[in-house]
């Protein structure tokens, strides 16, 4: 027996550049099936659920949400409300007074938690509901998911930038200091060498929270390069940790914050700063200098990965395949099939949910101040084409004037 009744769409989390192709994935494909009586958005995530804020997106023209999909950011809004089990409780009571019978929630693995409780919520009262998880994030770091919605972009992004960045250290030589976004997983911050093409090239070292970072070690690695090259690039996840697990970005707070999550707020140039200074400190460099690119690398719209867009409207669309034809709940994952091609399957909730996935090994250099090829290998289909630059190659002029 076909589940008739109402599809709801959130998203939640950090947007991305490619989180409303998502949308309008399963928004589009939803509207295709004679037992959907019609389709809501909720604004602002789970909290507008629990407001009962909804839009009628089966009102929306197809042209427009097309329009909508081209454009990075959440267009549904988003939030950073952590659901806990009364919370979800909440969400379910209002999904069932409006007749929610699919629910579509685009996110992390929090948001995939989140999803894993309604539905527990809807089969302890009988009640007929397919839940699905729609994969998106910019650190890259679901389980199971071979990479992430909204990554390539992002990465696009990180590459690009550290190849203005170089460029304009090898003009002015000293030292630069770039922050990128990555609390637990460094797969954006390593996409900073993607767009690398010399070997003297920057990002000459790139620190990741998988690896332990100690102040003197990186001290000691910025000045083999300086010796090396006379100048010296960093790429530097938000969340590197000491021995302790402690993040280094802590030890400049005076007061500790915490987002809704519980997560410890790690905003802010606070990182690059005190990492500029450290270096100013002990090394006689005159130009030091330190970038957090902060929301930059979030939905910057003219830096979008091709790659990225077509999976994220694809795992969109895929969701309400899933819970309409295949009557199914679950997250929609994606795997790596050939070179380069991806499946989509449907994973139990409790595989993505909360937990999060890791650089692995073979993706970072035994130093842990730099990525191996492996890691290109597997990130460069995600970002697609990228401007290398070029070199002059006139040869020097012989000098004449002898002192």
């Amino acid at each position: 027996m076909k589940l008739e009744g109402k599809v709801l769409v959130a998203q939640g989390g950090g947007p991305t550049a490619v989180i409303n192709q998502s949308m309008v994935g399963a928004v589009l494909e939803s509207r295709k099936f004679s037992q959907i009586s019609l389709v809501y958005g909720a604004i602002n995530g789970v909290n507008g659920i629990i407001n009962e804020n909804f839009i009628d997106l089966t009102q929306e023209t197809t042209h427009n949400l097309e329009q909508i999909a081209g454009t990075p950011s959440s267009a549904l809004g988003s939030t950073r409300d952590k659901p806990d089990e009364k919370y979800c409780l909440e969400i379910f009571k209002v999904l069932q007074a409006h007749e929610i019978r699919y629910f579509f929630y685009i996110g992390g693995n929090d948001s995939a938690d989140t999803v894993r409780i309604v539905n527990a919520y809807a089969e302890k009262s009988d009640y007929d509901f397919r839940a699905i998880h729609i994969p998106k994030t910019i650190d890259n770091d679901l389980l199971v998911n071979d990479h992430t919605p909204g990554y390539g972009s992002a990465a696009k992004f990180v590459a690009q930038a550290f190849t203005g960045v170089d460029l304009d250290n090898r003009s002015l030589p000293g030292v630069y200091i770039g922050v990128v976004m990555g609390r637990h997983a460094g797969f954006l911050t390593a996409a900073s060498s993607l767009a690398k093409k010399y070997h003297d090239d920057g990002p000459h070292l790139i620190y990741l929270p998988e690896r332990t970072f100690s102040l003197d070690t990186f001290l000691s690695d910025v000045q083999a390069i300086l010796k090396k090259h006379g100048r010296c690039v960093v790429a530097v996840s938000e969340g590197i940790s000491d021995a302790n697990k402690v993040p280094i970005a802590t030890t400049l707070m005076d007061r500790i914050e915490k987002d809704a999550h519980g997560n410890i707020s790690l905003s802010g140039g606070g990182l690059g700063d005190l990492l500029a200074r450290y270096v100013k400190e002990h090394l006689s460099v005159s130009r030091v200098r330190s970038d957090t690119f902060g929301y930059l690398q979030r939905s910057f719209p003219l830096v979008v990965s091709s790659v990225d867009q077509s999976e994220a409207r694809e795992v969109g669309e895929k969701a309400a395949q899933f819970a309409i034809w295949y009557d199914a709940d679950g997250s929609v994952t994606i795997h790596r099939s050939g070179d380069y091609s991806v499946d989509y399957h449907l994973t139990p909730l409790e595989k993505v949910a909360r937990h999060t996935k890791h650089m692995p090994d073979l993706f970072i250099n035994e130093k842990g101040n730099h990525i191996t090829d492996d890691f290109k290998l597997y990130a460069r289909p995600l970002v697609g084409s990228l401007p290398y630059a070029a070199r002059l190659r006139a040869p020097t002029v012989k000098k004449v004037i002898t002192y």
